[in-house]
């Protein structure tokens, strides 16, 4: 269904429950948290599921909103969620049954009974600005959180997914009177200092490929616990790497208990299709932005990886 269909669908039912993806990035965050303001303003019954992997700064956004133990919906809905896979494990129990999905990836699964699928936007938070729009329903509460949304997947504006119509979802969001500029500090220009020791641990262990094109690198346990980070001091370092001259595709590898590497892909789109790379490894994203999870040791990671960026460099680039 489109943004119009999903809002009329929105506004046709009530008592919900909105789901967020694994790892919740500040565009799930968002949207759930815009959504569920925009609900609540129409009158509905309507909460977030807790998410246990949000980190304090995302996790702030649903304040007041997460949903009591024992809520029973009637109307589920996921947003910036792909396929059931990256459903956290509190929203295991809610596979097969969620009733709409809100989405902007193109790996989308349509595992939902209906979909709105905009793969064309840089951020979800944009069509949740449309449906909010066409629900005629916004204020700065509403504003502020999907303005995260939108801003966080872009880049704050710099990401190659930016689109005059991610300008202007942003500009209508800021005539709502909200703090944007204190956002943009909050979430593009304030690092702890254990992020910044991190960060330095990174450049020291990098790799480079293909004549310093391709970065890999890897966030270890190791690494974490000497500078003394938290998961919230590796919010978007997958970002950090692209930020070096010459580099155009990047690799970063961060470590979890139990043997298991997440690996998020960040590239030049036109000459490496992220999502190709990631599915080759069960994962999928954006042509940009991709991620995947794999099991083993660090060096059999970083080896799976290289060999699927390797694959689709001798690839021609398709759409």
């Amino acid at each position: 269904m489109d943004y119009r269909e999903a809002a009329a669908f929105l506004r046709a039912h009530d008592n919900y429950l909105i789901l967020t993806h694994k790892r919740p990035d500040g565009d799930t965050i968002g949207c759930a948290a815009g959504l569920c303001r925009a609900l609540r303003k129409l009158g509905k019954t309507a909460y977030a599921l807790f998410n246990e992997d949000a980190t304090p700064l995302m996790g702030s956004y649903l304040e007041g909103l997460t949903a009591p133990d024992g809520f029973a919906p009637d109307t589920v809905v996921s947003t910036d969620v792909a396929t059931e896979n990256l459903l956290p494990d509190s929203a295991a129990g809610w596979k097969g049954r969620i009733d709409l999905a809100i989405d902007h990836h193109p790996s989308q699964e349509f595992f939902a009974r209906e979909t709105c699928l905009e793969a064309d936007k840089a951020a979800c938070g944009e069509i949740i600005w449309k449906i909010c729009t066409e629900l005629g329903v916004m204020d700065a509460e509403i504003a502020t959180p999907l303005y995260v949304a939108i801003a966080t997947d872009c880049g704050c504006f710099v990401y190659a997914n930016t689109t005059p119509h991610t300008h202007r979802a942003a500009a209508a969001l800021m005539e709502q009177g909200i703090p944007f500029q204190a956002l943009n500090k909050r979430h593009f220009r304030t690092k702890s200092m254990a992020r910044m020791k991190l960060e330095g641990l990174i450049l020291q262990h990098m790799k480079l490929y293909h004549g310093g094109t391709v970065a890999v690198a890897c966030v270890t346990l190791d690494m974490m616990a000497q500078v003394g980070a938290t998961s919230e001091d590796t919010d978007d370092i997958a970002a950090f790497l692209g930020q070096i001259e010459g580099v155009l595709h990047t690799a970063t590898i961060r470590e979890h208990e139990g043997g298991e590497f997440r690996i998020s892909v960040r590239t030049k789109a036109d000459l490496l299709n992220a999502t190709r790379v990631c599915a080759r490894l069960g994962g999928g994203g954006h042509k940009a932005a991709s991620g995947c999870t794999v099991k083993g040791t660090l060096a059999q990671a970083e080896q799976s990886i290289l060999a699927a960026i390797d694959e689709q460099l001798v690839q021609p680039t398709q759409d």
